[in-house]
């Protein structure tokens, strides 16, 4: 055996166990199948932008020792993520907060949201929701939802709201503050230079394998390792011997425009059904870029299917207890590591998997 891990995956949950497994002396090889290193945070450098090539990534964190600890490797500016929603003709601040209740019915006080939202929620008298429609009006009232959440989340499932389950959506948070600040957390920020430059950090000391399918070199290879840390997708480890984990996945349309400034900001969602896309990305505001070009990209939500690249798990309760099922495998497999968004079958911010890969290495020194 020539290495103590063989860590199939070169994004984030992988880099992070590579670089601490190096520092404690152990020879670690990572694999990736596609052409670059850092996974769904992998940056691009485009006439100086850098441009997050699988959607917008803001790090943010409560965790003061993660983000300490993620600050090791980069040099994070002060990015406050503060999108904007586009229905009609007309411009809202998200999250929904004060801004957006003033723009929305000419009003200037917390009280007067208050009294309109809980008027609008009495109006409907739906004590027990029966689907996601009905869920988010019984939380937020009738505009709210008709402008800013009913087209979007329908783009984001390929559903009708009447159609999803009540539980996908448990909180819409109200904010009856004037503060655009999507995140409630301490930490929050771009790394300068992008995230491309941290995983490199990350995976110094390591041998990196790309365009390399974990599953083909397994087999010419197997025992090229002690053990095996697998951030790929959870069922097909298993050869989806117990069904197939169902996906959203997204198209991204790039384009490259002559001209300095597209949107004036980072994140702009567009929430009506009949836009086919749900935000446009314009990627020089993350670093608050002064390039005489710009680089903007449409988020197309789609069906996922079997050889497509899977982006967000969904968590109904088919797709849990089967995942259940798969996990419950996972925990038999005694020289595998399974991590990450695709191993676990979770959706997970950036903060929750560099802290879930030190959680995994604790558990494998102690």
């Amino acid at each position: 055996m020539k290495y103590d891990y063989l860590i199939a995956g070169a994004g984030l949950f992988g880099a992070v166990f590579a670089h601490e497994m190096t520092g404690k002396g152990k020879k670690c090889l990572v694999l990736d199948k596609r052409e670059h290193i850092a996974g769904n945070i992998y940056c691009e450098n485009i006439e100086g932008i850098h441009v997050h090539k699988y959607g917008a990534h803001i790090f943010h964190t409560s965790d003061k020792k993660i983000w300490e600890y993620i600050n090791q490797f980069a040099e994070f500016n002060n990015y406050i993520n503060s999108p904007i929603a586009v229905y009609k003709d007309e411009l809202y601040n998200m999250p929904f907060n004060m801004n957006t209740f003033s723009k929305m019915w000419g009003i200037k006080t917390p009280q007067e949201a208050k009294d309109i939202i809980a008027k609008q929620i009495a109006e409907l008298g739906i004590t027990e929701p029966a689907n996601l429609e009905e869920q988010a009006l019984s939380l937020v009232g009738r505009d709210v939802y008709e402008k800013l959440v009913k087209g979007y989340t329908e783009k984001q499932w390929g559903r009708e709201c009447k159609d999803l389950p009540a539980f996908i959506i448990k909180r819409l948070p109200l904010r009856f503050v004037y503060d655009n600040n999507y995140f409630n957390d301490r930490y929050q920020g771009i790394p300068i230079g992008g995230y491309t430059k941290i995983v490199e950090k990350l995976l110094e000391g390591s041998d990196v394998l790309l365009n390399t399918d974990y599953f083909d070199y397994r087999e010419k290879y197997p025992d090229i390792a002690k053990k095996t840390v697998y951030t790929g997708m959870l069922d097909r480890y298993f050869q989806y011997q117990h069904g197939v984990l169902e996906y959203r996945s997204v198209r991204f349309e790039q384009e490259l425009l002559p001209i300095e400034n597209y949107q004036g900001n980072a994140v702009v969602n567009y929430t009506e059904r009949e836009v086919p896309y749900t935000r446009i990305i314009e990627h020089k505001h993350f670093e608050f870029g002064a390039q005489p070009v710009t680089v903007i990209s449409r988020e197309y939500p789609s069906e996922w299917k079997k050889g497509d690249e899977p982006y967000y798990p969904v968590n109904n309760e088919k797709n849990e207890a089967l995942a259940a099922t798969y996990r419950e495998a996972a925990k038999k497999e005694t020289n595998i590591i399974f991590g990450g968004r695709l191993g676990e079958y979770r959706y997970y911010d950036m903060d929750k998997v560099v802290s879930a890969a030190l959680q995994a290495v604790e558990q494998e020194l102690c």
